[in-house]
């Protein structure tokens, strides 16, 4: 089973070649280099749900926060 976390696209490299086009995605502190050919609509400030190096698809921001809320809510619980 694979958890999806959200990241924040921070920065795109685009190329000449659309399936070549990668962005720099902040996951909570983190950045990974990522492929955005799956993507093409993504644009900076999106949220992207990403597998494997891939965006698979872009998140609605409240969704997107909400998300990352939860997942911050849990780890909270598992420190008490």
């Amino acid at each position: 089973m694979c958890l999806a976390i959200p990241g924040q696209l921070i920065s795109i490299n685009d190329h000449a070649d659309s399936l070549a086009r990668t962005g720099r995605v902040n996951f909570s502190g983190i950045s990974k280099d990522i492929s955005l050919a799956y993507v093409p609509e993504a644009k900076l400030g999106d949220y992207l749900i990403v597998h494997a190096g891939f965006a698979l698809s872009v998140l609605d921001q409240e969704e997107a926060l909400a998300s990352l809320q939860a997942f911050d809510d849990l780890a909270a619980f598992q420190q008490i």
